[in-house]
């Protein structure tokens, strides 16, 4: 086989207990995580923001922003709950490029999964110290979720993993919140069938164990645009989009029927500054409509310190080096105008 093994990483276990979470987090975490939940059950009209760098590259740089987000936090808790994106695992449509901290802790230099993993716990772990909020990933590996299955309170799968049965497996045994993105393809029925398999029980091979799993009853929808045949990206965040989506989920009889809007990616065409034209489109259609303001729960936006993207060496603190994102001024704005929503 042409496979070479390098060496054998440590367990989740034994990554856990060796940088483990302090009691008080544990107890924070879990009292965010029951707000959180209260959103996606309907016991809560909290609106939820998923919101920070396109990938989190660099523990000081990230740990100032969600510092900015909990102070922003405080004036606007009564009505969201912001979730920083710290991404540390980042999809690659070819292979190529960075591919998020847990394959390099840093970008300049080889990869070092063990340093990675190290990285990225006690990255996480130092933003829930110093602010207060715990934080959103995306599960691009299943196998790696034991890794950060103590800290995170959101997990994203992405438009090109949705279809993969592992992942929709393996969320069917969280308890947290996963947000299931539509494929790149836009196919709702994909994404839908995905919700339906994390929301029932399942029994797999997990990590060399045989498991059974509870289903995920917080699986749910994120929309974040598609890609046609000719390579054009098609937007589906529009009130049309939102109805034909509340109209499939009461077809399938999910529990929980709820979606987050991605407001970049295929949504935006990459033009980062769109978000907030985007965003402001769909408070606007949820603040119409009854039953998208039930549906709707929250919005994705990629926002960092600096505004745009830079390439990887260029050493600009605090500006994303894979997607361009808002900078921080345009959030604080934009975070502040969606808290005078209904």
């Amino acid at each position: 086989m042409s496979f070479e093994f390098i060496k054998k990483l440590p367990t989740p276990a034994e990554i856990r207990e060796q940088y483990a979470l302090p009691a008080e987090l544990v107890r924070l975490k879990e009292k965010r995580d029951a707000e959180i939940r209260d959103v996606f059950t309907g016991k809560s009209n909290k609106f939820l923001l998923v919101i920070g760098p396109c990938s989190a590259d660099n523990e000081d740089s990230v740990c100032d922003y969600v510092s900015r987000l909990a102070r922003v936090n405080e004036q606007v808790k009564d009505k969201l709950i912001l979730i920083p994106r710290i991404y540390t695992n980042k999809p690659r449509t070819t292979g190529e490029g960075y591919k998020g901290m847990i394959h390099q802790p840093d970008p300049e230099k080889k990869p070092d999964f063990l340093a990675g993993l190290v990285a990225i716990r006690k990255m996480h772990i130092r933003a829930m110290q110093e602010t207060g909020l715990t934080a959103a990933d995306e599960m691009l590996y299943p196998e790696n979720w034991g890794y950060v299955s103590d800290i995170l309170s959101y997990v994203a799968i992405g438009a090109r993993s949705v279809e993969d049965q592992q992942h929709r497996l393996t969320v069917s045994g969280f308890d947290v919140p996963a947000g299931m993105k539509n494929p790149t393809s836009g196919d709702f029925a994909v994404m839908l069938n995905s919700i339906y398999a994390a929301q029932h029980p399942h029994s797999f091979i997990y990590r060399g164990w045989e498991v059974n799993t509870t289903g995920n009853e917080l699986s749910h929808a994120v929309l974040r645009g598609a890609t046609n045949k000719h390579g054009n990206n098609v937007p589906n965040y529009h009130y049309e989009d939102l109805c034909r989506l509340f109209e499939a989920y009461y077809r399938m009889d999910l529990k929980n029927p709820a979606c987050i809007i991605d407001a970049n990616h295929s949504n935006s065409n990459k033009q980062f500054k769109q978000q907030i034209r985007i965003t402001k489109e769909v408070m606007h259609s949820r603040k119409l409509d009854p039953d998208l303001h039930k549906m709707v729960k929250g919005m994705m936006i990629e926002s960092y310190i600096e505004e745009g993207c830079q390439k990887i060496g260029e050493g600009v603190y605090g500006k994303s080096i894979t997607d361009p994102c808002l900078g921080w001024e345009d959030t604080e704005r934009l975070i502040l105008e969606i808290a005078e929503y209904e």
